[in-house]
């Protein structure tokens, strides 16, 4: 086993509406490098995740997203900024202390992924 090497880890994030869920993923401060058969690679510094056009509602609804970033605050005005509750009908909560010692606040995608971008004490 020890020759065995990591290079990447990414998630399949689903999406109900593909279109919509890309424009929303722009917005929130990622960069769509590619879109290709059904399935978009976002990226913000060296954090990744795949879109997929695919959606199971359970499974949406059900998986969580952890970002973690060097300065919540500036995510949080940034997410303000676009205006993402308002424009895309999701759910944007406050910066909240966490007892596990970070900073965070959650956030809904279009198809009900939760992502919870957080910066650590």
């Amino acid at each position: 086993m020890s020759d065995l090497k990591a290079v990447e880890i990414k998630a399949f994030v689903p999406a109900r509406d593909f279109e919509l869920s890309k424009r929303f993923y722009t917005d929130f401060g990622f960069t769509m490098a590619s879109d290709t058969g059904g399935v978009a690679y976002f990226h913000v510094g060296e954090c990744s995740f795949l879109l997929q056009d695919f959606y199971d509602r359970a499974l949406a609804e059900n998986l969580m997203m952890h970002l973690l970033v060097e300065d919540v605050q500036a995510w949080r005005q940034g997410v303000g900024d676009s205006d993402l509750a308002g424009r895309y009908g999701v759910t944007v909560g406050d910066v909240t202390e966490q007892p596990w010692g970070m900073l965070d606040f959650v956030v809904s995608d279009p198809s009900g992924v939760l992502w919870r971008v957080a910066q650590n004490l």
